[in-house]
C-alpha cells in the first residue's frame, strides 16, 4: 500500500497563491506518476494536473493551465501543486493520487490521499 498525505490547503483571497504538498510512503515513489484532482460538492472528481515518474512530462486541465504548476521531489517522496492567480471557482477539495508507471487519468489511479480543502474568497 502507498500512503498519500496532502497538506497546504486553506483559505486565500482571489488572486492569491497556495502550494499543496503530497507526502508519499509505503511504495517506491519514483515508480508512480503523480496526479492532482479536485472535487466540488455533489460533483465527480476532476483532473487537475499530472506528472510522470521523473518529472519531465506534465499535463494540465485547460482550466488551470498557466496558473498551476505540478512538480515532484523524488528524493523527498513528495509531489507539489503550486497554485497561483487563484479564482473562487478553484474552491474545492484537492486530492493527491498515484498511478503506477506512465498511466494518466482517473481510471488509472492506484492510490488516493484523503484530500485537502482549498477555499478562494472573492
Amino acid at each position: 500500500q502507498m500512503q498519500l498525505v496532502e497538506s497546504g490547503g486553506g483559505l486565500v483571497q482571489a488572486g492569491g497563491s497556495l502550494r499543496l504538498s503530497c507526502a508519499a510512503s509505503g511504495r517506491t515513489f519514483s515508480n508512480y506518476g503523480m496526479h492532482w484532482f479536485r472535487q466540488y460538492p455533489g460533483k465527480e472528481r476532476e483532473f487537475v494536473a499530472a506528472i510522470n515518474q521523473s518529472g519531465s512530462i506534465t499535463y494540465y486541465a485547460d482550466s488551470v493551465k498557466g496558473r498551476f504548476t505540478i512538480s515532484r521531489d523524488n528524493a523527498k517522496n513528495t509531489a507539489f501543486l503550486q497554485m497561483s492567480s487563484l479564482k473562487p471557482e478553484d474552491t474545492a477539495v484537492y486530492y493527491c493520487a498515484a498511478a503506477y508507471g506512465s498511466r494518466v487519468g482517473i481510471r488509472e489511479i492506484d492510490y488516493w490521499g484523503q484530500g485537502t480543502q482549498v477555499t478562494v474568497s472573492s
